[in-house]
């Protein structure tokens, strides 16, 4: 079984984007100490093998990224916005930093997204409101100045917001 997940990862062009854009998430991490991803994430290995990787039964892609409490430092690459199958980001409690790029609104499947605890800053990006299937939105804990985009109002699947410990501004 193994062999014919290697063989599609290395045949089917989708099965290498979400390599690809995994890969430039690992070349935008500057510390990795317990070796989670520096060591196991490797093109010889399938990426549904990888740590914190799953993947999705029927595709083979990468539907859940999880990598809290991982204690890794870095940015986020545009490119992690080709996870087109994505349903779940989880990073909190690392030390993730910077601004959040724009090609993220292309997860048009994300359900959940956990960014709390990290050191991302500037704007909350208002893309956010066109994740129309997101449920459970945390960026508790980071450096996010400003106000809340209103667009994220508007999302009606929306249960779960968490956007404690930031430096926002506005009307209660």
């Amino acid at each position: 079984m193994a062999s014919l997940t290697i063989a599609a990862q290395v045949i089917d062009g989708t099965l290498t984007a979400d390599q690809s854009a995994l890969l430039a998430l690992k070349a935008h991490i500057t510390s990795d100490p317990h070796n989670m991803i520096l060591t196991n994430w490797s093109t010889t290995t399938p990426i549904c093998n990888w740590a914190g990787v799953t993947c999705g039964v029927r595709h083979l892609r990468a539907a859940a990224l999880n990598l809290s409490y991982s204690g890794l430092v870095g940015t986020i690459p545009p490119q992690l916005g080709n996870l087109s199958f994505l349903v779940h980001l989880d990073l909190r409690n690392n030390s993730f930093h910077g601004h959040l790029p724009e090609e993220l609104a292309h997860l048009r499947r994300l359900k959940f997204i956990d960014l709390g605890n990290n050191k991302f800053m500037g704007a909350i990006p208002s893309w956010f409101g066109s994740l129309s299937k997101l449920q459970s939105f945390t960026l508790r804990g980071n450096q996010f100045s400003g106000s809340i985009p209103s667009a994220i109002f508007n999302l009606s699947a929306l249960q779960v917001v968490d956007m404690n410990y930031n430096q926002l501004a506005g009307t209660d």
